[in-house]
């Protein structure tokens, strides 16, 4: 019996990786590009994007994923996602993907403010355009003092995703809670828990070995 519920849950921790993998592939750089719009010269571009900021924190993940799983086939009269799993994953991604940039946007944005004016000025006295001064000077310092709050982020991330099973996308926590439905056992759902210690154990390391990395930024 152990073995086929680690066999079921090793699956359902799949569809929970992936889910993960790719939220983090899509929202680091999207959040990276809303943070430029939030900080724009622009009231046109920057109020519109810090309203939907405003909106996406301020309302929970488990409702987005609602809304952007039956909004289209409600107010559009039509299912974008598609049918079965691969839909549903679709869904839950995109809301993700959006919940996390914008999480990830406020993060860009108070280490891009944290950099000095200083440095800017000095930068172009050198005669580095700005796009130079932001990647060959600013991005890394950014780099340097987000790692924490984005840790944090990350680790919290591995337990949310256990929130696309409101929409049936099965993921590890689905996986877990189906053996109380057709065994009547509840330690596979808390077998689920040594899953995410040993996920979120081996990315606090991880964070750990990059913050130690980017030390010489003291």
């Amino acid at each position: 019996m152990f073995t086929t519920v680690t066999l079921s849950l090793l699956d359902g921790f799949l569809g929970t990786l992936r889910l993960f993998a790719l939220t983090l592939l899509f929202s680091l750089p999207l959040g990276l590009i809303i943070s430029f719009g939030s900080m724009s010269r622009s009231v046109i571009l920057r109020v519109p994007i810090r309203f939907i900021i405003w909106v996406i924190r301020g309302t929970p993940l488990m409702l987005q994923l609602l809304v952007i799983f039956y909004g289209p086939g409600i107010f559009l009269g039509r299912n974008l996602w598609g049918s079965g799993s691969g839909g549903r994953f679709m869904a839950a991604l995109v809301a993700f993907v959006i919940n996390y940039a914008c999480y990830f946007s406020e993060i860009f944005r108070g280490g891009i403010q944290s950099i000095s004016k200083g440095q800017y000025e000095a930068a172009a006295v050198l005669g580095l355009t700005r796009t130079q001064t932001f990647f060959k000077i600013i991005l890394l310092q950014v780099i340097k003092r987000i790692v924490p709050p984005v840790s944090n982020e990350v680790i919290t991330l591995v337990k949310d995703t256990s929130l696309a099973r409101v929409i049936a996308f099965y993921e590890i926590i689905w996986e877990g809670e189906r053996f109380i439905k057709s065994s009547g056992i509840i330690w596979p759902l808390f077998y689920t828990g040594a899953f995410y210690l040993i996920f979120s154990g081996l990315l606090t390391l991880m964070f750990g070995f990059i913050e130690k990395k980017l030390d010489y930024f003291r």
